[in-house]
C-alpha cells in the first residue's frame, strides 16, 4: 500500500509541474488580434538617398503624419503622428541630417534626427493672422547661421538656425491687406526677396539681408485689374501669377529689385481657352497651366514672354523638376488609363527629349493618379535612372522602378469613415479521403509537439513549428465561417470612396473596390449600411452592403446609391437616385430575399422607399402609420420629429416617394444651450431579459425602447476649448428623449461643467465623459432608466413560475411610469470615444471600451459605472457583485486590450458578437487598426485555443492504470492476509 502511495505522488508532483510548465506564451503570439500601422495620403515628398546610410524617403500627410519609408519594402523606419489640429505645412531635410517640418499655419518648427526620427528641437513661431505658411530650407551644407531656414507663417517671416532651432530674426509683414506669395533665396547669396500682393492690386518686392533681417530695399508697382492669388515660381527672380479675371498671364520680373509685368492673354496661347488655373508643380523656367480640361506646359522666355510647349489630359499628374546630369532640370508626368500606369520622364528645356518611357501593369483599379515625386540614381552603366513614389486616387502609395511596381501601400486605410460586419460564406460539403488522412497526421504531429512543448523539451525550431501549425490549425484565416464565428470580414468604408474587407483571422484584404458613380467621378458624403443578410431560405443569395453617396458637397446635390456583393467585393450596380440625400433610414423590415428596407429622405421633406420594388413598397405600407423619423439640426439647437403622410404628388414623383408631417419639435434656447452631441442605441443589439433582481429579492424591470434619444447640450460660452470659460459660465444639460412623442423623459444638469461629451447607450443605461471645471478633473456619468408600470409584477416568484402579467399593450404615446438611477465618477483621462461589447445573446457581462488620450483601449467592466455602489455594501451586495464606492475609476493596466500597443489617431471602435455567446469581437480605427477577440466573462462556454488534448489523454491513461495497478495490489494484499 505504501507503494501505491509513492506512486500517486510521484504521478500527482508530475502532471502538476507538466500544467504549471504549459503557461507558454511564446507560441500564441498574434494568435488572437493584429495591429497595422499606415501613415495616410501624402502630400509632400522628399527622398534621401545617400550612398552611406538606408535609402528613405520622408512623407508628410493629410493625417498630420511625417514619416520616413524603406524605399526597397515600403517599410516604416519611424513616424510622428502629430496632433489633429497640427496640420503639416511643409517637409524638407536639412545640414543631410535633420528633418524639418512646418505646421500648425507656420507656428510650429521642429527638426527630428533622420535616422531614428527622435526630435532634436522644437521652436514655436510668433503668429498673429491667418496666412500662407511658406518653408523654404538652404541646400547648402555648411554648419553656420548664414544659410538659415525661412519660415513665413501668421504674417511673420522668420529666420530660424537649423542646428538648434534658435530664431535669429523676424520680420513682421501683418500690415492690412498684404499677402506674402513667395519667399526666395538664391544660391550664394545674402539676399532674401520677399514678393506679395498688396490689395490683390500691387505688387510688393521686399530684398531683406539674410543676416541681419534689415529691409535693403522695397519695390511697390501697381497692376491694373489685380491678381487673384496664384502663383507659379519659375526662376530666382521671375514668378508668374494670374490676374484677377483668370484670362491673363502676368510674368512678374524683380531682377535687382526692379518690378516689371508681362502680360499674355491665355487666348493666344489657348484656342477657345475658358478660365485658367496654375497648377503646383515647381519647373524650371517653366509651368503647368489647366484650361479646357487640357494640362498646358507654358515656357517663359529670358524676356517674359510665354509660350506653349505640350499639352497633356488633365487626368496626368506632374512632379517637381529635378536636376540630373550636365546641369539639366527632368519632371516626370503620370497617368492612368485601364489597368496600366504610364510614367513618362523628360527634360525640361527640351520635351521632345524622353530619358525614361515605362507602362507597369496594375492589379487593380486605383483611380487616378493624384500626386507624383521622382528621384534619380545612377545605374549601373553610369547612365540615369529614375524611381517615382506615385500617389493614387484611393490614396495608396506606390514606388515604380525599372517598369515594376516596387511596393505598395494600402493607406486609404488610415482614413476610415465607417464600418459594418459580414458573415464569410459557409464551407462546401465534402472532403477527400487523402484530405482527412493528411490532416490527422498534422493532428497528430501537433500534438506531440504541443506535449514536447508541456514538458519543457520543445527546441527553437519546435517552438517555430508548434507556432505555425497553431496558426494552420485554428483556420483563422480560412475565407468560410466557423462554428464560433470568430472569422468574419469588417467591411470598411475610406474617405477616398474606397471599400475594403478586412479578414478578422490575420487582417489581411480580402477584395477592395473604388466606387464610382455613372453621373460623377467620385461620390462625397458617403456613409454605410447593410443591404442584405441572407439566412436560411435565402442562403443561395449572396450578402451585400449599400452605399450611400452624393455627387458634390452641397445638401441639395443628388444622391448615389452603390450596392457590392460582399462575398466578391464585385460593385453589383450603381445609380443616381435623382434627388438628394439628407438622412438614410434602415428600417426593421425586409423582404422574401432578406433585403432590408431603408427610407431616405432629401431636401424637400419628402422620403424615398429603396428598394423599389412592389413587394417592398406592399411591406411598407402595412406598416406606414408606425413609421417615425427624427431629425436633429444642432447648429439651429432644434430637433423635429416626423410621421408619414401621404404619397407625393407631382409629374417626376413615384409611387416610392412620400411626403412626411411634423409632429413635435424639441427647441433649446440658443442663448443657454448648444447641442453637442446625440447618441441612440444600436439597432441590432439584443437583450437577454428585462427584468433584473435586486439583492432584496425585489424586480426591476428595464426600460428598454429603441426610441429613445440621449442628447448633450452646453452653454454657448462653454462650447469652446476645455478651461476657456469659468465654471459660473458653464452648464452641461442631458436629455433623455422619446423620439416617437418627443417627450423629455429625464433631464440631469451638470454645472460647472463642459464638453467634448463621449458616450455609449446599451439596453437601459447610458454612459458619457465629459469635464469638470468645479474639480479640474474628467467625470463619468451612469444614468440606468427602469419602467415603474410594472410594479404589480414585482415578486420573483411569479417571475419564476411565469405568473406575471407582461401581455399588457405598450404604446409610446403613453406616458411611461419610469424613474432612474444615476451616479459620477472621476476618470483620470481624457477620452476620444466609448464603445461597449456586445455578444450573441446579451447574457454575458458588458465591458466598457474606452479610448484613450493615448490612443489605447481600456477594457472596463460595467460594474464599476454600477450606480447601485455605496460605500459600505452588504453581505447580499457582496454576494451579487456589488464593488464598494470610490470617487474614482480606476485603470489597471492590464485591462488595456491593446497591450503595450498604440492606435495612433483612434477615431472609432466597432463591436460585433460572434455565435460563441461569451465572446465579442472588437475593432479599432484610426491612422492605425487594431483587431482581437474579447472574452468579458472569459470563455466558459469553450476550451481555451491552446488546451493540450494530449496532456488530458495522457492523463486519463494514468489515472487508469494507477486505478488498475491499485486494485491489483489491493487484490494481491487481501489474498496473503486470508493465506495467513
Amino acid at each position: 500500500m505504501a507503494m501505491a502511495i509513492r506512486f500517486y505522488l510521484l504521478l500527482f508532483v508530475f502532471l502538476s509541474s507538466a500544467i504549471v510548465s504549459f503557461s507558454l506564451y511564446e507560441d500564441q503570439v498574434g494568435l488572437m488580434d493584429w495591429h497595422q500601422r499606415y501613415i495616410g495620403k501624402v502630400k509632400h515628398a522628399v527622398f534621401h538617398t545617400q550612398k552611406t546610410g538606408r535609402k528613405r524617403v520622408i512623407v508628410s500627410t493629410e493625417e498630420n503624419v511625417v514619416a520616413s519609408l524603406d524605399l526597397r519594402h515600403g517599410e516604416i523606419f519611424w513616424r510622428h503622428v502629430l496632433g489633429t489640429r497640427d496640420a503639416i505645412d511643409g517637409v524638407d531635410i536639412a545640414l543631410g541630417k535633420y528633418v524639418i517640418t512646418l505646421s500648425s499655419e507656420g507656428s510650429m518648427l521642429r527638426a527630428w534626427n533622420l535616422p531614428d526620427g527622435q526630435m532634436v528641437w522644437e521652436t514655436s513661431l510668433h503668429s498673429e493672422q491667418h496666412s500662407k505658411s511658406l518653408l523654404s530650407v538652404p541646400v547648402n551644407l555648411k554648419f553656420d547661421k548664414d544659410y538659415p531656414i525661412l519660415v513665413f507663417g501668421g504674417g511673420y517671416l522668420h529666420a530660424v538656425s537649423p542646428l538648434d532651432g534658435e530664431v535669429l530674426w523676424k520680420k513682421d509683414f501683418t500690415a492690412e491687406g498684404f499677402e506674402v506669395q513667395r519667399v526666395l533665396q538664391p544660391l550664394e547669396s545674402s539676399i532674401i526677396y520677399v514678393l506679395g500682393f498688396f490689395h490683390s492690386s500691387e505688387a510688393v518686392v521686399y530684398q531683406i539681408d539674410s543676416k541681419s533681417g534689415e529691409v535693403v530695399a522695397e519695390k511697390v508697382k501697381a497692376f491694373p485689374g489685380g491678381f487673384s492669388g496664384e502663383v507659379s515660381s519659375v526662376s530666382n527672380d521671375k514668378v508668374v501669377a494670374l490676374d484677377s479675371t483668370r484670362s491673363i498671364l502676368v510674368t512678374i520680373s524683380f531682377l535687382d529689385g526692379e518690378i516689371s509685368f508681362q502680360k499674355t492673354l491665355i487666348s493666344n496661347l489657348v484656342e477657345e481657352s475658358g478660365e485658367a488655373e496654375i497648377l503646383s508643380p515647381r519647373l524650371s523656367n517653366m509651368l503647368a497651366v489647366k484650361v479646357n480640361k487640357r494640362t498646358v506646359f507654358v515656357r517663359v522666355g529670358g524676356e517674359g514672354k510665354l509660350e506653349v510647349v505640350d499639352s497633356l489630359s488633365d487626368e496626368t499628374a506632374m512632379s517637381d523638376s529635378l536636376p540630373v546630369a550636365d546641369d539639366q532640370v527632368a519632371f516626370a508626368s503620370v497617368h492612368h488609363e485601364g489597368s496600366k500606369i504610364h510614367l513618362m520622364v523628360k527634360l525640361v528645356d527640351d520635351l521632345e527629349t524622353v530619358l525614361l518611357r515605362e507602362s507597369i501593369q496594375m492589379d487593380q483599379h486605383r483611380g487616378r493618379v493624384a500626386k507624383v515625386f521622382i528621384n534619380n540614381y545612377i545605374k549601373t552603366d553610369r547612365s540615369n535612372g529614375f524611381r517615382a513614389l506615385i500617389v493614387m486616387e484611393d490614396h495608396s502609395l506606390l514606388l515604380l522602378q525599372q517598369g515594376a511596381i516596387v511596393w505598395s501601400r494600402e493607406e486609404g486605410l488610415a482614413s476610415v469613415t465607417d464600418v459594418t460586419t459580414a458573415e464569410l460564406p459557409v464551407e462546401k460539403d465534402g472532403v477527400s479521403v487523402a484530405k482527412v488522412e493528411h490532416t490527422l497526421v498534422d493532428w497528430l504531429k501537433g500534438h506531440i509537439l504541443k506535449l514536447k512543448g508541456s514538458l519543457l523539451l520543445a527546441s527553437p525550431e519546435d517552438v517555430v513549428a508548434i507556432q505555425e501549425m497553431r496558426m494552420k490549425s485554428s483556420g483563422r484565416s480560412k475565407l468560410t465561417r466557423d462554428h464560433n464565428g470568430f472569422r468574419k470580414l469588417f467591411i470598411a468604408l475610406t474617405r477616398a470612396g474606397k471599400l475594403f474587407a478586412l479578414h478578422t483571422g490575420d487582417g489581411r484584404i480580402v477584395w477592395s473596390v473604388l466606387l464610382s458613380s455613372p453621373s460623377c467621378a467620385r461620390p462625397s458624403g458617403i456613409s454605410l449600411y447593410q443591404w442584405q443578410v441572407p439566412h436560411h431560405h435565402a442562403m443561395d443569395e449572396n450578402p451585400s452592403v449599400l452605399v450611400v453617396g452624393k455627387c458634390g458637397s452641397e445638401s441639395s446635390a443628388p444622391g448615389v446609391l452603390s450596392f457590392v456583393d460582399v462575398y466578391t467585393g464585385k460593385e453589383i450596380s450603381s445609380s443616381d437616385i435623382g434627388h438628394s440625400v439628407v438622412q438614410v433610414m434602415p428600417l426593421p423590415f425586409t423582404d422574401s430575399t432578406e433585403q432590408r428596407l431603408h427610407l431616405i429622405a432629401d431636401t424637400e421633406g419628402h422620403v424615398h422607399l429603396y428598394p423599389k420594388t412592389s413587394e417592398a413598397l406592399s411591406i411598407f405600407q402595412r406598416e406606414f402609420q408606425n413609421v417615425y423619423w427624427y431629425n436633429v439640426e444642432a447648429g439651429e439647437g432644434i430637433i423635429r420629429g416626423y410621421g408619414m403622410k401621404s404619397s407625393c404628388s407631382g409629374e417626376t414623383a413615384d409611387e416610392y416617394c412620400f411626403t412626411t408631417r411634423e409632429l413635435w419639435t424639441v427647441v433649446f434656447p440658443s442663448e443657454s444651450e448648444k447641442i453637442i452631441s446625440t447618441l441612440t442605441r444600436k439597432p441590432n443589439e439584443v437583450v437577454h431579459t428585462q427584468a433584473k433582481v435586486s439583492t432584496d429579492q425585489d424586480v426591476l424591470y428595464k426600460y428598454v425602447s429603441r426610441n429613445l434619444l440621449f442628447v448633450a447640450t452646453v452653454s454657448p460660452k462653454g462650447a469652446g476649448e476645455i478651461g476657456s470659460v469659468t465654471p459660473e459660465e458653464s452648464a452641461l444639460v442631458v436629455y433623455l428623449i422619446d423620439t416617437i412623442t418627443g417627450r423629455i423623459l429625464h433631464r440631469l444638469s451638470h454645472q460647472g461643467c463642459q464638453g467634448p461629451v463621449h458616450a455609449v447607450f446599451s439596453e437601459n443605461w447610458v454612459v458619457y465623459h465629459y469635464f469638470n471645471l468645479r474639480a479640474h478633473k474628467y467625470e463619468v456619468t451612469v444614468v440606468e432608466i427602469y419602467d415603474q408600470s410594472r410594479a404589480e409584477n414585482k415578486n420573483v416568484w411569479k417571475l419564476v413560475l411565469g405568473k406575471h402579467n407582461l401581455t399588457a399593450p405598450i404604446s409610446s404615446y403613453s406616458r411611461p411610469e419610469m424613474f432612474t438611477k444615476s451616479q459620477s465618477y472621476f476618470f483620470p483621462q481624457s477620452v476620444k470615444t466609448i464603445a461597449v461589447t456586445s455578444t450573441a445573446k446579451g447574457i454575458t457581462s458588458k465591458q466598457l471600451l474606452i479610448g484613450t488620450i493615448g490612443d489605447q483601449i481600456l477594457a472596463l467592466d460595467k460594474r464599476f459605472v454600477d450606480p447601485r455602489r455605496t460605500l459600505n455594501p452588504s453581505q447580499a451586495e457582496k454576494e451579487e457583485g456589488i464593488i464598494p464606492l470610490t470617487d474614482s475609476l480606476p485603470i489597471i493596466p492590464q485591462s488595456y486590450i491593446t497591450h503595450s500597443l498604440k492606435v495612433e489617431g483612434l477615431r472609432g471602435i466597432v463591436t460585433a458578437p460572434a455565435k460563441l455567446e461569451s465572446t465579442t469581437h472588437v475593432f479599432a480605427y484610426g491612422v492605425d487598426l487594431f483587431y482581437t477577440r474579447l472574452a468579458p466573462s472569459k470563455t466558459y462556454d469553450s476550451l481555451t485555443d491552446d488546451f493540450s488534448y494530449a496532456l488530458l489523454l495522457i492523463t486519463i491513461v494514468a489515472l487508469v492504470a494507477a486505478i488498475y495497478i491499485t486494485w491489483a495490489l489491493s487484490e494481491k494484499k487481501e489474498l496473503s492476509e486470508k493465506w495467513r
